[in-house]
């Protein structure tokens, strides 16, 4: 091997070591929002990295909602890389308007229905590891630490943000309460809607806890449900509410 092939081996191993950090490549999946963004270690969802979703109680709605969330997120990585999303389950339960409504356009997806959690974090570890996915979602009730370790190892390795949903098993064993080799760790319930100036529902509202990041401290916060293109948003300020409804008022009049 000649000097000049030495080099172009060692640079290699060394960007694969540290992650290809060129100009024009990304390697972070920002919420688009500061207040969020700013607490993040790495200013964003690390697209090489294990990301954990759950409900924070085992009712449908924080069920419903800590899935939206993940869609959002799914989303938004379809939207920037131009790729598919593959999400593995073991019970086909989503609902297309739904997926569509939080930004994810469910001909982008591939599902796979597995038979136990085992299998669908085979599939997971399989996604992440090709590298031509935008996201690799999985839906488990359980995964130890050497799951989530070949998963994080997986997604390094595939550049690919992977995004564990972690269902409530029993009652009073919150699912995050797993060691796990996760970078960030989320827990989503619902929030009650801001009031409108009529009758009707507001845009839905979650109560957001990053139980636990990599590199950086937790914090919760309450944000409005994922629009359909997948991102989240600050809650207006009761002002700014006041002042757009009396500009409704007016258009309507």
């Amino acid at each position: 091997m000649s000097p000049a092939e030495c080099r172009h081996h060692a640079l290699s191993l060394l960007r694969e070591s540290i992650g290809d950090s060129r100009p024009g490549k990304s390697t972070v999946l920002p919420f688009g929002i500061d207040a969020i963004d700013g607490r993040l270690a790495d200013g964003g969802l690390m697209l090489g990295g294990l990301h954990e979703v759950s409900p924070a109680t085992a009712t449908l709605s924080d069920d419903a909602a800590a899935t939206l969330f993940t869609v959002g997120i799914a989303a938004r990585a379809a939207a920037q890389s131009r790729r598919r999303v593959l999400w593995a389950l073991t019970r086909f339960d989503l609902y297309a308007p739904g997926l569509e409504q939080a930004g994810l356009d469910p001909a982008t997806l591939l599902f796979v229905e597995a038979r136990e959690d085992k299998e669908v974090l085979a599939v997971m570890e399989d996604g992440l590891r090709h590298g031509g996915l935008a996201a690799v979602v999985g839906e488990v009730k359980r995964a130890d630490m050497v799951a989530t370790r070949r998963l994080q190892l997986a997604a390094m390795t595939g550049g690919t943000p992977a995004l564990l949903a972690r269902r409530w098993r029993k009652v009073g064993t919150c699912p995050l309460g797993e060691l796990s080799a996760a970078m960030t760790r989320w827990r989503i319930a619902c929030a009650p809607s801001a009031r409108l100036p009529a009758p009707g529902v507001g845009r839905a509202r979650w109560t957001v806890e990053l139980a636990r990041q990599r590199g950086g401290p937790g914090f919760t916060m309450a944000l409005e449900a994922c629009d359909d293109t997948g991102r989240l948003a600050l809650p207006a300020a009761p002002r700014d509410r006041t002042i757009a409804a009396a500009g409704a008022a007016a258009r309507a009049a």
